[in-house]
């Protein structure tokens, strides 16, 4: 239980907290940092002057936990939506409510009431598509944004087997981070996001495609349409953990910087690693630890804005619990948990029908409970009782019965019944 003097504080926040202290040490403008923390510039003074003088709790926004005085009743809110549903089912925002106003003497914002509409679901965006793409800038710092994409091609030029090579790009300096995996996948993406992180930071943002790796294919759920998001990746979910903001490109050309950059490494670097004579992962791997400063020193740039926008990883947070495949298991009466094909005893007894597999990305599994590791062991055989005998089935004929010559059914012959019909032919 949190104490005191102990100040909860989000990802959101402590990010805010950070692009702050960056302001407070000169190495980012306020004019900048309301562009990346999207705040108005009078607002960035107000929390510059609240950290100077309150510390870290100053990024704490002051309503939190209170009711907007502001905010519309609820009962209003059903009503407008129950009128648009009953009578203006194929009314746009705009024009619903100025019939709301017209009609029903109810004055509403546009916006507002497109919010309500989209998530009740009685309305939905539409967009029109643009024939042509339009140019965008760079981002002015360093670890502001990091496109990512996994290439697979025969890097190896038949010496080895086919592989990925998942590769970084900084957006604003064109700084290069990359490494090589046997295909393009969760663990791969994490395994080398956490190097990424160990050796630059986390940065403030990923542009990263829409493979299923990242973007969930599942449908919303009830749960997720009644709190109005999406569902998340194991990707997704780890990056979401970290306060890394995640961009989806929907076409190649929008994310064109990673792509040019590995149609620039399938001619440089295969043409390295041929000279070496590399055929395989590891030693791919290793060459790269080289090779990359080299490339970075060459193709890199310094960028617009001065300052390192990475964050340095919290104190106390354990970066293979995050970047992790967890996966929601039941806990069944005799503490079991199947798992992969496979059985596990857990030891520690826990009162809850459910608990989180880790899949580690060293290879490892771990099964907790609320954040906490439970003591287990893998079930290889089934126990077998040992006075427990199989009964043999014997077989024996069903006995038929006979009733006796007393029986009634014996005494008394049932006549047949005769129609009318022939009754008549009969008297004929």
């Amino acid at each position: 239980m949190a104490g005191k003097d102990i100040i909860m504080i989000s990802e959101r926040e402590l990010n805010r907290s950070h692009i702050i202290h960056k302001v407070l040490d000169k190495k980012l403008k306020q004019v900048k940092a309301a562009g990346i923390l999207n705040l108005s510039d009078r607002q960035i003074r107000r929390i510059v002057k609240r950290v100077r003088k309150e510390g870290k709790t100053g990024v704490i926004h002051k309503s939190r936990g209170r009711f907007s005085n502001r905010a519309i009743p609820k009962r209003i809110k059903d009503k407008v939506i129950k009128l648009y549903r009953e009578k203006y089912g194929d009314f746009g925002p705009t024009h619903a409510s100025e019939k709301l106003f017209e009609t029903h003497k109810i004055k509403m914002g546009i916006q507002t009431l497109r919010n309500w509409l989209i998530k009740d679901g009685a309305w939905q965006i539409r967009r029109k598509h643009r024939k042509h793409r339009q140019w965008r800038e760079r981002k002015h710092y360093f670890g502001e944004m990091i496109q990512i994409d996994g290439s697979d091609h025969d890097w190896f030029e038949g010496r080895g087997p086919e592989c990925v090579l998942m590769g970084y790009i900084d957006d604003a300096t064109n700084n290069v981070f990359a490494r090589f995996y046997e295909y393009e996948g969760t663990i791969p993406l994490m395994d080398s996001f956490k190097g990424y992180i160990e050796l630059c930071g986390i940065p403030q943002s990923v542009y990263i495609d829409n493979h299923t790796t990242y973007k969930s294919p599942k449908k919303r759920s009830i749960e997720d349409e009644l709190n109005n998001t999406e569902p998340l990746s194991q990707a997704g979910r780890a990056l979401k953990e970290l306060g890394v903001d995640v961009i989806h490109a929907y076409s190649p050309q929008a994310k064109g910087r990673v792509e040019r950059l590995f149609r620039t490494l399938q001619n440089r670097l295969i043409k390295e690693m041929r000279l070496i004579g590399i055929k395989t992962i590891g030693n791919a791997n290793k060459f790269l630890e080289y090779y990359l400063p080299i490339h970075n020193k060459r193709f890199s740039f310094k960028a617009i804005g001065d300052g390192n926008l990475h964050r340095e990883l919290p104190k106390g947070i354990d970066l293979d619990r995050i970047l992790c495949i967890k996966t929601k298991r039941g806990l069944r009466n005799d503490f079991t948990v199947r798992h992969s094909k496979r059985l596990y005893q857990v030891i520690d007894h826990v009162n809850t029908k459910a608990v989180i597999v880790e899949d580690r990305i060293d290879g490892s599994m771990f099964i907790t409970y609320k954040g906490t590791a439970l003591k287990h062991r893998e079930i290889s055989e089934r126990p077998v009782r040992e006075n427990r005998q199989e009964k043999k089935y014997i077989f024996k004929p069903k006995k038929i019965y006979r009733p006796p010559a007393d029986h009634p059914w014996r005494k008394f012959k049932i006549r047949p019944q005769i129609s009318p019909y022939q009754q008549m032919e009969k008297v004929a």
